[in-house]
């Protein structure tokens, strides 16, 4: 291990145990805010903190039993060589792990996300795969205990819709769903096809992690709220009363509505998430064109006119383009079957960030 990396994990360490200190005082009781905020960086370093224990143990383990190889006696010796040997092979997987966990975590890897996705080129076909794509994520969630709540949808005559945003709920959400903003192509035979030619279609994905309106600067002064009568689908059964919410920011033009609530609070709630998400999404997009208008990470921009993966249903086969990974099981991973898109995506970024690209 490197002198850097080691200042990095002492230093990390430090903190960790000033962490435990600050909460062990009486005082921070009444603070629940601050309280929150030292737990939750307190568990954030946990898993590095361990390691760098399992680290020292063994390399202490390491040195003494140099030592003992220095023994005139044959049995010690032995004995020492033995647990040197153990000793050394596990060392490599312990400071493997130690790198990643210094790896810079997105702090908004632990929130959860807002998800819009839209029927794009291709007409019904393009309204119908957002559809499949909705279910696709809707089944993924499921495996991994999350909560779905659909906020907005336009549905489609045709099926599926031009445009669903869902609000996605659990731990880590936006950790591993924060790959799937961008253009997604389908390839296939649409259903209103009579002479079996393949068509291609599109729909596009953003993932937003959901803020609380304290880590974006929304003056209700720029807000404009409408309530409507809900209709539709989604709205049949509280129509005769108007509870459906549509609110404007009106520096940025932003719009968020919802009307699948039970109420017009329950709306004006779900509306107010989605418009805080699009608004922090706006001015991190802004920023980032700003900042690094030329430097892209391989794994994705998160830029909805980027394409980043097709379906192609003939050859059952899914390609990511960011990382050239195909795999020849759709009808799984159509069934929400996402774990090993996933897990490669997050490997690369990870690959590009011990690499420094990132």
């Amino acid at each position: 291990m490197n002198e850097s990396m080691l200042d990095r994990l002492v230093s990390m360490e430090n903190r960790y145990e000033e962490l435990g200190h600050m909460l062990m005082d009486p005082d921070i009781g009444t603070d629940i805010k601050k309280m929150t905020d030292v737990t939750k960086e307190q568990a954030s370093l946990q898993a590095a903190y361990d390691l760098f224990q399992e680290y020292k143990e063994v390399k202490d383990g390491i040195d003494g039993a140099k030592e003992l190889m220095k023994e005139n006696d044959p049995e010690i010796k032995e004995m020492a060589k033995m647990e040197l040997d153990e000793l050394e092979e596990r060392m490599p997987d312990i400071i493997k792990k130690l790198e990643l966990e210094l790896i810079p975590k997105d702090p908004n890897d632990n929130k959860n996300v807002i998800m819009e996705i839209r029927g794009a080129a291709g007409g019904d076909e393009g309204n119908i795969f957002a559809g499949d794509l909705y279910r696709m994520y809707v089944k993924y969630a499921e495996s991994q205990g999350w909560k779905v709540e659909v906020m907005e949808a336009e549905e489609s005559e045709a099926g599926g819709f031009s445009l669903i945003s869902f609000n996605v709920i659990g731990d880590g959400v936006y950790g591993k769903l924060k790959y799937e903003s961008g253009s997604h192509r389908v390839q296939r035979v649409p259903k209103t096809e009579t002479q079996g030619r393949v068509h291609t279609s599109t729909a596009t994905v953003l993932v937003m992690p959901e803020m609380e309106e304290v880590d974006v600067q929304i003056n209700k002064s720029d807000l404009r709220i409408d309530t409507y009568r809900a209709s539709g689908a989604g709205g049949q059964h509280i129509n005769k009363t108007d509870s459906a919410v549509r609110i404007t920011h009106l520096p940025t033009g932003i719009v968020a509505t919802s009307q699948d609530g039970r109420s017009q609070h329950d709306n004006r709630d779900k509306a107010m998430k989605a418009l805080v998400a699009r608004v922090y999404d706006y001015f991190q997009s802004q920023q980032t064109e700003a900042i690094d208008s030329e430097r892209k990470s391989k794994v994705g921009t998160g830029d909805r006119a980027e394409k980043i993966r097709t379906y192609n249903y003939p050859q059952n086969r899914v390609t990511d383009h960011r990382i050239g990974l195909t795999i020849q099981q759709l009808d799984r991973i159509i069934e929400g079957k996402l774990d090993d898109i996933i897990t490669a995506l997050i490997n690369e970024d990870q690959r590009l960030k011990l690499e420094g690209q990132k």
